[in-house]
C-alpha cells in the first residue's frame, strides 16, 4: 500500500513537471517538433488559450505552420474539439494572438473555422474583397505593434463577389469606392482568354492579384509594419481560399 502511494506521488510530480515543461520556450519547441499545433497541449489546462510565453516564443514561419495544419484539420473533418468556454475563461484577462488576418467579409469563408483556431488566436479583420485601408492598417499595426503578432495574413477566396463587381465596374452607394480599390488588380492580372465576370478562372486570378497588391498597399502605407517585417519580427503573406475543397493555398 505505502509503495502504490509512493508510486501515485511520484506520477502526480511528474505530471507537473510535464505540465511545466509543455509551458515552457522547450515544451514549445518540443511539441513543435512532433508536427502538432504549436500551442494546442491536449489535456493542459493551462493551455487552454495561447499564453504569452508560447506566442513569443513562435516564428512566423512557425505561425504559417500552424495555420496550415489547421487547415488540413479543417478539410479532413477533424478539428480540434474547441472548449470555447475554457478559452474565453482563459482569455478573459489578457490575450496573445500569433497573427492578425485581414480577410473578406463572405459568408463561406470565416478565417477562424478555416484555420481550425480558438479563441484569442487570431486577430480578424474582414472587409468586402480584403482591401487595405487606413482603418484596418491602423488595427493591424496594434496588432502586431502594440499586442505582438508575428504574422499578417491576407486572406482572398475564390468566387469573390467584390471581385466580380469591381470586374463588372458596379456602382452602389459606398460600395462604389470600394470596388474601385480592387479595379488595378483587375487590369494588373494577366490572363489569356475571356476576361469577365462570367469566367471563374479570371475571378479566381483577379482575387489572387487583389491579395498581392493589398500586401503591396500594406507595405506602403504602413512604415510600422514594414518595418516591423524588414527587422525580421514579423511575415506579412497572402493566401487563397479554395471554395470548393476548402484548401488555403498560400502564395508565394
Amino acid at each position: 500500500m505505502e509503495k502504490h502511494s509512493d508510486d501515485c506521488c511520484a506520477h502526480v510530480e511528474a505530471d507537473g513537471q510535464r505540465r511545466r515543461l509543455l509551458k515552457s520556450a522547450l515544451g514549445f519547441a518540443a511539441v513543435s517538433a512532433l508536427g502538432g499545433l504549436p500551442w494546442v497541449m491536449p489535456g493542459v489546462a493551462e493551455a487552454a488559450a495561447l499564453t504569452r510565453e508560447l506566442r513569443d516564443a513562435m516564428t512566423p514561419d512557425q505561425v504559417i505552420a500552424a495555420m496550415k495544419e489547421g487547415n488540413q484539420r479543417f478539410r479532413s473533418g477533424k478539428g480540434m474539439a474547441h472548449d470555447y468556454l475554457a478559452q474565453k475563461r482563459a482569455t478573459a484577462e489578457g490575450q496573445f494572438p500569433a497573427a492578425v488576418i485581414l480577410s473578406c467579409i463572405d459568408s463561406r469563408a470565416p478565417a477562424e473555422i478555416i484555420l481550425d483556431m480558438g479563441i484569442g488566436e487570431t486577430f480578424n479583420g474582414r472587409v468586402a474583397g480584403n482591401i487595405a485601408n487606413d482603418d484596418l492598417l491602423g488595427s493591424m499595426e496594434f496588432a502586431c505593434a502594440v499586442a505582438g503578432a508575428k504574422l499578417v495574413l491576407v486572406m482572398g477566396h475564390t468566387g469573390c463577389g467584390a471581385v466580380k463587381g469591381a470586374i463588372d465596374g458596379a456602382k452602389l452607394g459606398n460600395l462604389t469606392g470600394l470596388l474601385d480599390k480592387i479595379k488595378p488588380a483587375v487590369d494588373a492580372t494577366t490572363f489569356s482568354g475571356d476576361r469577365s465576370s462570367k469566367n471563374d478562372a479570371f475571378v479566381d486570378a483577379v482575387a489572387a492579384t487583389n491579395v498581392r497588391h493589398t500586401i503591396d498597399e500594406i507595405r506602403r502605407h504602413s512604415s510600422v509594419l514594414a518595418g516591423l517585417e524588414r527587422d525580421g519580427k514579423i511575415k506579412i503573406v497572402g493566401s487563397m481560399y479554395q471554395l470548393v475543397g476548402g484548401k488555403v493555398d498560400f502564395l508565394s
